[in-house]
């Protein structure tokens, strides 16, 4: 049950992380075609500037959660790597109490009051005369906060699943750095050649 219970906020972590991925092809369309217009055309477009903030703004506050899905916020992990998975799961579970959730609880409520404030009065951007919308980013505030506090609740089942089971339970995976790659192949290869006697 618990395990399903963080398969399932893992996998909605997943999907918005996915969804809200492709803020990254709008904006490099985005500054593509400004570039074209302002330095070829020398006709700049009024909303460029915009489009950027709204578009990378709206994937670093949605993908806040697929990201610690991933474990993969900056971590300085040089003693936090020679612990055991339970000194690491008990370690966890203290730091998520004592200062995860109150911090992104705090953000949840004051995102929530300046979102809905932005939503109300329905405002715009000053930075350009094309008047580009910037509410719903403002409202992505406590929205991508809550996912992470969501997120954060797997995180401290995973904690207390290392606590019970000895051991971590087991991550969607579906991005992998190019190291881990290289690495894996490596350790694949030389098992592969010391199966066959081949000399290394």
């Amino acid at each position: 049950m618990v395990h399903r219970v963080i398969y399932s906020i893992d996998q909605l972590s997943k999907t918005v992380g996915h969804a809200f991925a492709w803020c990254i092809i709008i904006l490099t369309f985005g500054t593509c075609y400004e570039v074209f217009m302002r330095y070829v055309l020398n006709d700049p477009t009024s909303w460029a500037f915009d489009l950027s903030y709204l578009m990378y703004g709206a994937v670093f506050y949605m993908a806040g959660a697929y990201t610690l899905s991933r474990a993969g916020h900056v971590r300085a992990d040089m003693f936090y790597r020679l612990w055991s998975e339970r000194t690491q799961a008990v370690v966890e579970l203290v730091l998520y109490v004592v200062f995860f959730f109150p911090g992104i609880l705090a953000l949840v409520i004051a995102g929530s009051a300046y979102g809905l404030e932005s939503m109300r009065i329905l405002e715009v951007s000053v930075n350009s005369p094309a008047g580009v919308p910037i509410w719903p980013l403002k409202m992505m505030i406590c929205v991508g906060a809550a996912l992470i506090a969501l997120q954060g609740f797997a995180e401290v089942l995973r904690c207390i699943v290392c606590l019970r089971e000895g051991k971590w339970p087991a991550r969607l995976h579906d991005v992998e750095e190019l190291e881990q790659q290289i690495l894996r192949e490596h350790a694949e290869k030389t098992a592969a050649q010391a199966g066959q006697g081949v000399p290394q």
